[in-house]
């Protein structure tokens, strides 16, 4: 009976060292922290706070610098972890990647990831995005703390499965000059809330100079718009110079969003017309932008 009490205890002194060397390791590993940016609403909110609008064509935005901020921002309230990365999820057509979003992708420690932009420009896929992505570095333990800078509802359910493995998700928002610009249920689901305000976000975001554009000649045909699409190609040619051009032939007959922002602004400016809301002047543009640049090669 002795011999089995003392082998009993034998094991109960094995097991106890084995704990205390699992926990001391524990301790030695630095606890790891993520930030989430959901681009859509960090666009809408800081141009509204800003800018005074959400429309991203009427304000720039350094997105290195308020990374870099955001990332600071994340140390002082994470002050014992380190930074994993960046997630910056964002809409593009056909998700291909725009020359911001390209940027912001060369950025170290960000990674862009890209959901669908739809014909109203509203994002499609991003929360999802933002689920799998937390769901599965919580459940590997990659991180212990989420910064999550967004606000849709639809990220109750990243929210939920990020902490079903242990993590804590911390919810970042935008001052609002009126009301909420967060949904209340991801609120009440979060462990805890910060909201960046006025002054963190002013350094970062400038309004760009006002366009108008009047219909004082009435609405152009279409072979006057396929003019001046071939006019701003011509014209881009000589400016950004024909190799930077020639890497849009192999998209035909799309072109990046950001480019095909510029052609549309630089049209109505020549139009004296706005092509908003346009779908036939709009593809009459395109073509006569594809047809000059596809005949110069």
């Amino acid at each position: 009976m002795n011999e089995d009490l003392a082998a009993l205890h034998a094991r109960i002194d094995r097991t106890n060292e084995l704990l205390q060397r699992m926990l001391a390791e524990v301790a030695k590993t630095p606890s790891t922290h993520a930030i989430f940016v959901d681009a859509g609403y960090l666009y809408a909110a800081a141009g509204r706070l800003v800018a005074g609008t959400e429309d991203r064509r009427a304000f720039d935005l350094d997105a290195e610098g308020l990374i870099d901020a955001l990332i600071d921002r994340a140390r002082t309230v994470f002050a014992d972890s380190r930074l994993l990365r960046v997630y910056w999820y964002d809409g593009a057509r056909r998700r291909i990647h725009t020359a911001e979003q390209q940027t912001i992708a060369e950025l170290p420690d960000v990674k862009v990831r890209l959901g669908n932009l739809n014909a109203n420009n509203q994002q499609k896929g991003v929360d999802s995005l933002i689920r799998t992505d937390l769901e599965s570095l919580a459940r590997h333990r990659a991180i212990s703390d989420a910064a999550l800078l967004g606000g849709d509802e639809d990220l109750v359910s990243a929210v939920e499965a990020a902490q079903g493995y242990g993590a804590r998700v911390h919810l970042w928002g935008i001052e609002a000059a009126e009301g909420r610009n967060q949904a209340e249920p991801l609120l009440w689901e979060v462990d805890s809330q910060r909201t960046l305000d006025l002054d963190f976000f002013k350094p970062y975001v400038s309004r760009r100079a006002a366009q108008t554009y009047e219909a004082t000649t009435g609405r152009p045909t279409r072979e006057d718009v396929r003019f001046v699409g071939a006019q701003i190609a011509a014209k881009w040619l000589v400016a950004r110079g024909r190799d930077t051009l020639v890497e849009l032939l192999p998209g035909h007959p799309y072109l990046p969003g950001s480019v095909d922002q510029d052609l549309l602004v630089e049209a109505e400016g020549l139009l004296q017309y706005s092509l908003r809301g346009q779908a036939d002047l709009r593809r009459a543009l395109r073509d006569g932008f594809w047809d000059h640049l596809q005949a110069q090669y």
